[in-house]
């Protein structure tokens, strides 16, 4: 059988790799600017992760406290991201957020409301104000149902579902095209397109303990520095403070913020409102890296629950607000650990969650440096900086989501010669990724997935240093040059789509690691224990392939112009409780 029989081809303007809340919004912007959009989900669509993220869109509406405003979301942004944020993120998030709110409204999204009717707003921590957008605790859900609905209304789309993109190609510099596999059948698919956008999520699955799905495999931060991209800021990854500890079988799994949000208190197995200690005016509503830090040295220093962790309560509250407010949580609890959290505490932990770094990309267009390439959501970087505050997640994927869809499609109108793919290095390409059932002596890819799990969790988590870091990379190292046995055929093989995910949760480990060594202060989610003094000056990392080796360099923050640091003056405080006196 030949190469070319192997594979069948589609030709698209924009390919948006990604169905989450960023891939589904820029699909939306680039089918309404008329070219033709395809999409690429790895799952089926519908069950992105994003449906994850319940607790709300961090939106500066002033519906709750009139007060807020996207000035006030500017600036809370800037100090949850302790200033390594680029300015212009932050500036178009904060002004841009409201009206894709009220856009996801116009599409169907049902909000809570407030009495007068109005789109109800809830407290998160690092915001000044009630800030948050929400559907109960199923924010994500709705969110990913409305841009569903919407998205399949244009004729202009084609969505090819259980498919995974697994290389990208170039014309001259230029992306042309990209290869990929349907999951079922294991036929490969070669895209032609003008314009590739990745929205494909973070890399939770390089660590043990995450709240993420399995298609977190960073696979577009990997495309997109074989590719020619850059990556920034790769060693900020934020712990979430409250994941799911007991039974086993759901360690990790997130128990959204939300429940602070409403009035959870944590407590540890003494009894002891711990967060007094580490932040007593936001107490549980500090940022989540500081509270992820408290919980974790309360576990340390042997102060933690049975299973591990600690207590996080919310049986003080009126029970019929709690099913009302928290039903996903409510359910969640009491299906998969017999708990009613009306009358008990949950047991919670920390689990890798987000990550800050990602793709380098125009605040305007969102393309990287290479003519093309987009990128957007959790997959690019430059709006949370050091620490992501909560809520801010899903109004990025809207906002910068929609800004890449416009400027993906208005790149692709804007080229008047056919791209092409070179033939030879599709043939390469095709043959690299079946290389994993010809090895007759390899390791089998879970033992290595494993091994990449159990070192990141224990030598890249909350607390780093030297030694543990420089353990971490010689493990990785030595990983990446295992060769990869997987037996059977292409037909629904589990194994072989983890052995090709692989190779790019070890770039990403690998990147993770190199700037966590390079970056010698605790600054945000990243914490050293051998330099535990914040930096001097704001400086951020940017990490590219040369000649097949990482390659790393620090350049200055981006220095916010005079006219916006009179906003940054002030530090935020937790306006709203000053005057409600809650």
């Amino acid at each position: 059988m030949s190469v070319g029989d192997k594979y069948e081809t589609h030709s698209v303007d924009v390919l948006v790799v990604g169905a989450g809340g960023a891939g589904l919004r820029a699909a939306i912007e680039a089918a309404k600017e008329g070219v033709e959009v395809g999409v690429v989900c790895k799952s089926l669509l519908g069950k992105a992760h994003t449906v994850m993220a319940e607790g709300g869109i961090a939106a500066a509406l002033g519906n709750v406290d009139p007060e807020d405003n996207w000035k006030e979301h500017f600036r809370d942004t800037m100090y949850g991201g302790k200033f390594l944020n680029d300015w212009r993120f932050a500036l178009k998030h904060a002004q841009l957020a409201p009206e894709c709110v009220k856009e996801l409204q116009e599409w169907g999204a049902l909000f809570d409301r407030t009495p007068d009717g109005r789109i109800m707003q809830r407290a998160f921590g690092g915001h000044s104000w009630r800030r948050l957008v929400h559907v109960g605790d199923r924010t994500g859900l709705e969110m990913i149902r409305t841009l569903q609905d919407k998205l399949l209304s244009f004729p202009n789309v084609k969505i090819f579902q259980e498919c995974t993109v697994i290389h990208l190609f170039k014309d001259g510099n230029a992306i042309s095209g990209a290869l990929a596999y349907i999951r079922e059948t294991g036929r490969f698919i070669v895209f032609k397109t003008k314009a590739v956008l990745l929205a494909t999520g973070g890399l939770g699955k390089i660590y043990k303990i995450t709240s993420n799905s399995w298609e977190y495999t960073g696979s577009g931060y990997a495309l997109a520095i074989l590719a020619g991209a850059e990556l920034k800021d790769m060693e900020f990854i934020q712990f979430h403070p409250t994941g799911m500890v007991w039974p086993p079988s759901v360690q990790g799994v997130l128990v959204t913020e939300a429940v602070r949000g409403e009035g959870g208190r944590l407590y540890n197995a003494k009894g002891e409102r711990f967060m007094q200690k580490y932040d007593p005016v936001r107490l549980e509503l500090s940022t989540r890296d500081l509270v992820a830090r408290s919980i974790y040295t309360e576990i340390k220093e042997g102060r933690g629950t049975e299973h591990g962790g600690v207590y996080l309560d919310v049986s003080h509250l009126p029970a019929e607000q709690v099913k009302k407010k928290l039903p996903g949580m409510y359910k969640q609890f009491l299906e998969f650990a017999g708990i009613d959290i009306t009358r008990q505490p949950m047991e919670v932990a920390p689990t890798t969650h987000y990550t800050m770094g990602g793709v380098v990309v125009d605040p305007d267009t969102q393309m990287s440096r290479v003519p093309g390439l987009f990128a957007a959501g959790e997959t690019a970087v430059g709006l949370h900086g050091a620490n992501r505050l909560g809520g801010n997640s899903l109004s990025d994927l809207l906002v910068f989501g929609k800004l890449a869809g416009k400027g993906a499609a208005e790149y692709a109108s804007s080229l008047t010669k056919d791209l092409k793919i070179d033939k030879d290095e599709l043939e390469r390409a095709i043959k690299e990724a079946l290389k994993p059932f010809e090895t007759k002596d390899g390791t089998s890819p879970y033992e290595i997935h494993e091994k990449m799990k159990e070192t990141m969790q224990n030598y890249v988590g909350i607390f780093r240093e030297e030694k543990d870091l420089q353990k971490a990379l010689s493990i990785i190292e030595e990983l990446k040059n295992t060769k990869v046995k997987v037996n059977g055929n292409i037909m629904y093989n589990p194994a072989w789509h983890l052995a090709l995910d692989l190779k790019f949760m070890l770039i990403c480990a690998e990147a993770v690691i190199r700037c966590a060594l390079g970056r010698k202060d605790s600054i945000g989610a990243h914490s050293r224990l051998d330099y535990p003094d914040p930096p001097k000056e704001k400086y951020n990392h940017y990490v590219w392939i040369e000649n097949g080796e990482l390659k790393m360099r620090k350049e200055p923050t981006p220095e916010v112009p005079d006219e916006l640091k009179a906003l940054l003056n002030t530090p935020p405080s937790r306006k709203w409780e000053e005057r409600s006196g809650s």
